[in-house]
Formats: structure tokens, sequence, C-alpha cells
């Protein structure tokens, strides 16, 4: 990519921000992939590094897909990623949309367990991994969820009066992204994680930005069809975790809200109502730092 074409092309905040609403609302197997970074953390669980956003020639910087993760009462693992990133029907999906529309607890239940999760990738330059100082200076593929990808539409669109709106992924109006993880309940946490003030990647050298952009991969690979089994195998794969003995009933409404839909608007029968705690738990659960569980979990499956 040339640096010129990127100067002159340079992102539209609003732009931006209307695709990350975009983004925010609406998801085979995997192998490790040297291009995509992971942070590292200690023996605590808690970990640091400074990262930047890069932009790409793309429309938006980023791709988003969804997959989902979980074991059976077979004992076997359904890991696969889902039709919806490629806006096709999934049959996980219907499957779930079924269950949560029953108004029995315990499928809603089910269906937290068993709903898909959501991942962004973009391309990052590592400016300081002090328990990987070798990876600094490269460019990584970074996977997160929706925590960091909140914080990166709040630099976007700002909350607050005399806050200047800020594209993160702008190599000379941009700021490097401070990432802290710490290890809470078990579970990774970025909260305390924030972008330091706007700065010029390298000062604005050019020769240093092109020899980064020219480091740039090519996220097409998560939203590319091929890389994506049929609906048919899918569902196959889906009733031999699941033990069922006929395959999933097809049902039309696509599920919203990371798999978990509302009532169906076009029921007359009224739904049970449902614990604002319990949805709460179905719906806001974050998956950001899943990336090694989630190769573990692959592993598991690939041993069925």
């Amino acid at each position: 990519m040339d640096i010129n074409a990127i100067k002159n092309k340079r992102y539209s905040i609003d732009k931006l921000v209307a695709a990350a609403k975009e983004a925010s609302g609406a998801g085979g197997g995997k192998q490790e992939d040297e291009n995509v970074w992971k942070p590292t953390v200690d023996k605590s669980g808690n970990g640091y590094a400074v990262i930047r956003f890069l932009p790409s020639d793309a429309d938006v910087p980023w791709v988003r897909y969804w997959d989902h993760g979980f074991k059976g009462p077979t004992g076997k693992w359904y890991i696969e990623k889902s039709l919806t990133s490629i806006g096709q029907q999934d049959p996980l999906g219907e499957y779930n949309t079924k269950l949560w529309n029953s108004g029995s607890e315990d499928d809603r239940e089910t269906v937290r367990k068993q709903k898909r999760r959501l991942h962004y990738v973009t391309n990052i330059l590592v400016v300081a991994d002090p328990s990987a100082p070798e990876n600094e200076g490269k460019v990584f593929k970074y996977q997160f969820g929706k925590k960091i990808f909140d914080k990166i539409q709040d630099m976007m669109q700002p909350q607050f009066p005399g806050e200047t709106p800020v594209d993160p992924f702008d190599l000379w109006a941009g700021a490097d992204f401070q990432l802290k993880i710490r290890n809470v309940e078990g579970y990774r946490n970025y909260d305390r994680s924030e972008f330091s003030s706007v700065s010029a990647l390298y000062d604005g050298d050019e020769v240093k930005l092109q020899a980064v952009l020219n480091q740039l991969h090519d996220l097409n690979e998560y939203v590319d069809p091929s890389n994506y089994k049929t609906y048919e195998q899918l569902q196959q794969r889906l009733s031999e975790v699941l033990g069922l003995s006929t395959e999933p009933r097809t049902v039309k409404e696509e599920v919203a809200r990371d798999e978990v839909a509302e009532p169906n608007p076009g029921k007359t029968q009224p739904e049970p109502e449902v614990s604002r705690s319990a949805a709460a738990t179905a719906e806001d659960t974050d998956d950001d730092g899943d990336e090694d569980a989630y190769s573990y979990f692959q592993k598991l499956a690939n041993a069925d």
C-alpha cells in the first residue's frame, strides 16, 4: 500500500462511526497463525502492551465475524464459524431462535451457553510488548471483542462536550492504545485499557510509515465464503454434537443480539417474563481474550 494513497484517503470519522454502529449491532476449524498477535500475561493473568491500530485500503480498517464454541450433551464440541458472518442463514442461529422463543427458561439458558461470539480483526503495529520485545516494530493481525471495539467507538464518537473525535486508525492524527489486562474472577478484563494522547506514528516519518504499510496483512480471509462450511455441513455437525435424531428445524427469523432474540413480535401468545439479570447474562458476555481458549476447544473438537 502506498503512503500517498493513505494520506489522500484518510478515513471520514462520520463514515467510520456509521460503520462501527453497524458492526456493533449485528458474525471451520482454525489453525494457529503466526501473523496473529496475542498479548502475553503473567502467572497472575495480568499483562501490558502498547499497540497502534492501522488503516487499510478497504472501506473500513476492520472485519468482523462470529463463531460458536460449546460442548454438547454428547461430549462433542461444536467449534465453527457462523454463516451469519457472511450474511447467510446459520443452522445454529435458527435452532437458538427456536429455543429462545419457546419461552422456557431452560431453553434460554441453553441458548446463552451456545450463543455466537463476536470478533473483530484489524492490523496493528506493536509499539511496546515488554513480555515479548521481539514483536515490537512488527505488524500483526489482532483479534478482539466488543469491549475493545467500544473503546475505539468512544474515540471516534466521544460522549462528553469538548471532546474531539479521533480516528484511532489514522497514522498522523491517531493514538497509541495501551492494552492493560487484568485477571478478574478468572476472566481477562480490559476495562483499564485506554488510548494515549493524539500523536503521529513515528513522528510522521514517511519512510517508516511506508515500511509499516508494506507489512499490512489481508483480512479478507475472515469473511471469505470459501473459508466457511456450508449450511448442510454445519447442520450435520450440529446434530452430531447435540445428539439430535433429526436435523434442526429451519426457523426463518434470524437471531439478534448475539443469538439471543427478543420474543417474536409476530406471536399472539405472550412470552414468560425473563429477569433483567438473566437477560444481561445472555447479551452482555464479553469474549475478549478467548482466542487461547478457542484454540484449546478446537483441538478437543478435532479429537472427536
